[in-house]
């Protein structure tokens, strides 16, 4: 938004139910009322809803349902996250933008949100469904000082805000669960991918973007066949719509805090909010690793201090899964 909407967006947002004159808008800005009454159409085109009425003024009576910087901004709490918010109505992938932006020097915290995406990903090379003015898409830029072996846990943070940004929001604890290393589960089905990629130097990390979307508003109905079995929204579980802009604030606040803590005390930090919504524990699980052990079955011991999955193979040896897909028992059936 250029500058003029956004100055008048401000002032009448903190006037509230109040009007404000054109007049008195035009001398605080130093502009014409005609200039004005352009910022005025040009938030009406962008689906503000402005009323205006003669010897009165305008008042500001709904927002668009759009996620757009000014909207998030509003009354985030955050120091350094999603201050610097890149928009777009679509892209290909907001992680693509994100790596982009990370290997021109893009600060850390930089957040990159979409509407739609056209080639959304996930971990293993897998699509994310990603339906435009539905769900949350974001990226965001990010550097710690960390070496590649301590980044795994920034993953693990991710799936923790976003489990706990998704239960403070439904006020429903118990329905939200972490699949190891990063699926967030609702009522036993999956809403939400996060993805990291990263760049580094020798073995120290240069950047890390974390991507995550989130399912808010989508039908099931709307998902793909061969993701319906799987995967659910927060709407489609309560049968009520989030507000997308409460929930984006919700979880980069969260997220905030939550990377804070994992910058200084590592994985161990964050542990004990993993392990609350770890639920895997004496499952029947099967591990398709990428570190060389292969496909395998088991059942889930645990969590090592580092966040490595611990399994009890078939054969009896525990052992560390450090990276690969886990799929549980039900899932299997």
């Amino acid at each position: 938004m250029t500058d003029g909407p956004a100055r008048v967006l401000d002032a009448l947002r903190r006037a509230g139910s109040r009007p404000c004159s054109g007049e008195s808008l035009s001398a605080r800005r130093g502009v014409s009322r005609t200039q004005i009454w352009k910022d005025v159409e040009a938030l009406r085109a962008r689906g503000y809803v402005v009323h205006a009425a003669a010897g009165d003024g305008y008042r500001l009576e709904d927002i668009p349902d759009r996620l757009y910087p000014d909207e998030i901004r509003a009354e985030l709490d955050t120091r350094w996250l999603a201050r610097d918010i890149r928009f777009f109505e679509s892209t290909d992938s907001t992680n693509r933008v994100a790596l982009d932006l990370a290997r021109s020097g893009a600060a850390h915290g930089t957040t990159v949100v979409a509407e739609a995406q056209t080639a959304g990903r996930g971990r293993l090379g897998r699509s994310f469904f990603s339906p435009a003015h539905r769900n949350l898409y974001t990226s965001i830029v990010l550097r710690p000082d960390l070496t590649t072996a301590e980044a795994p846990a920034w993953i693990l943070a991710a799936a923790v805000s976003v489990a706990d940004s998704i239960a403070a929001t439904l006020d429903d604890t118990e329905a939200v669960e972490i699949k190891w290393p990063n699926d967030v589960l609702l009522g036993g089905l999956k809403t939400s991918g996060i993805l990291m990629e990263l760049g580094a130097e020798a073995t120290s990390v240069s950047f890390l973007v974390l991507g995550i979307g989130v399912n808010l508003n989508v039908d099931r109905d709307e998902f793909p066949q061969e993701f319906r079995a799987f995967a659910t929204s927060l709407a489609a579980h309560t049968g009520r719509p989030v507000e997308r802009i409460d929930f984006a604030r919700r979880l980069y606040a969260d997220l905030e805090r939550t990377l804070d803590d994992c910058a200084e005390g590592g994985f161990d930090a964050i542990r004990p909010r993993f392990e609350a919504r770890f639920r895997m524990r004496g499952r029947r699980v099967r591990v398709l690793e990428t570190s060389g052990r292969g496909d395998f079955g088991g059942v889930a011991v645990g969590i090592d201090t580092d966040g490595a999955l611990r399994v009890r193979r078939d054969d009896g040896e525990t052992v560390r899964v450090i990276a690969g897909d886990v799929t549980l028992a039900k899932e299997i059936a």
